[in-house]
């Protein structure tokens, strides 16, 4: 047994030494998962950009009108001139711009009726909708403000009141009412909100360990390719103490690498307690096994490193898929049933019952005693299709 592990140290110290080998399997990861936390898990509110041309610039009304565009949280506002407007639409370099027409503001003064104009490509884009959408609220608005200050007006005709006291009382009865509308609308989230690390961080660890893993018997391929098998044989090294070292190995190589990225997710989100920690470990150090024995059976069966690894990656993938790695595949559907047949399913719901729901070991029990059982029929299996030498023991 102590030839195995010496075996399976010196292939780990050879793993360690290849940067490109921890690059692939330490930054990719790393990579991905920052890209996916990016995409995915920044804020589901709308920000957008409103793109506006004053050409009433200086003027009261338009004035007033972008200061009001800028107060909303989900817009920012950009001002350009005419002419890089025009072009930047040529170029197709923005989907929508917005123009407050010469004469916006003296228009509204004299209740004639303000023009804003919006020109965009096309049908624009889905975000040019929603902020076109939100310039149209605040024109509402603005024309139910100037509305209701005529009718105050054509009300109190003759009353002897000045059109000065007209407008400024309206404006802060107004002013009052938009500060603490008669309508409010407030938003309820119905259960808790999903976390994009909890969600994406456990399948990303299982896909990249097993790929990995399964990518490392091209070496073992390659080894028996060149004779370095028969080699370690005359070391006084039994095939079965080879075999170990070699299981070993994958399963170091695995179980390192979830390590890290389990630490370095500690030390930046602060996922997991202590003894989340352990359990996590727990779970790895049985997909781990499973992972490496399924690398062997794919090294025992492949005949060159071309072979082993389309092999690898038509498994990683294929698991990966079916196993809900990213995204819960629905219960009610056919794929639900497929989805059994993946190792992923099963090392993704440990992590994930582990990390979002606070399960405890037991609770994922059904769920280690599969890994486990891969594991075993894994290892079972390579070691009888295991040969040191091409067509030999």
């Amino acid at each position: 047994m102590i030839k195995s592990f010496l075996v399976a140290l010196h292939e780990i110290r050879i793993y360690l030494q290849d940067k490109g080998d921890l690059a692939f399997s330490l930054l990719l990861p790393i990579a991905i998962f920052s890209l996916m936390y990016g995409a995915f898990g920044s804020s589901s509110l709308f920000h957008g950009t409103a793109y506006v041309v004053n050409q009433d610039s200086g003027k009261s009304y338009s004035t007033d009108f972008i200061k009001r565009l800028k107060k909303l949280d989900n817009l920012d506002v950009e001002l350009l001139s005419a002419s890089e407007a025009d072009a930047k639409l040529k170029r197709s370099d923005l989907p929508m711009v917005i123009f407050i027409t010469k004469g916006f503001s003296k228009d509204l003064a004299s209740g004639k009726q303000a023009q804003l104009v919006f020109k965009q490509r096309g049908n624009g884009s889905q975000e040019s909708q929603i902020v076109a959408s939100l310039v149209r609220g605040k024109a509402a608005e603005i024309d139910q403000e100037f509305q209701v200050q005529r009718r105050v007006k054509k009300a109190l005709t003759g009353q002897g009141v000045s059109q000065s006291s007209i407008r400024a009382t309206t404006k802060q009865f107004l002013d009052r009412e938009r500060e603490n509308p008669t309508v409010q609308v407030k938003d309820a989230t119905v259960g808790t909100k999903p976390d994009p690390v909890k969600q994406f961080l456990p399948g990303v660890i299982s896909m990249f360990v097993l790929f990995a893993v399964t990518m490392n018997a091209s070496a073992l391929v390659e080894e028996r390719r060149r004779g370095t098998l028969e080699k370690l044989l005359t070391t006084q090294l039994s095939v079965g103490e080879l075999f170990t070292g070699k299981f070993l190995a994958g399963m170091l190589r695995g179980l390192l690498q979830t390590l890290i990225l389990l630490i370095l997710s500690y030390i930046v989100f602060q996922l997991f307690t202590p003894l989340m920690f352990i359990q996590l470990i727990v779970v790895a150090l049985l997909f781990t096994a499973a992972a490496s024995a399924i690398g062997l059976v794919i090294a025992s069966i492949a005949r060159t490193p071309d072979q082993t690894v389309w092999m690898a990656v038509f498994f990683t993938m294929g698991t990966s898929m079916l196993g809900g790695t990213f995204f819960e595949v629905p219960k009610e559907s056919a794929l639900n049933i497929v989805s059994k047949a993946s190792i992923n399913t099963y090392v993704n719901q440990a992590l994930k019952g582990i990390m979002v729901k606070g399960d405890s070991l037991a609770d994922v029990g059904v769920q280690l005693a599969i890994l486990a059982g891969v594991a075993v029929v894994g290892l079972a299996l390579s070691r009888v299709l295991f040969k040191a030498l091409p067509g030999g023991r």
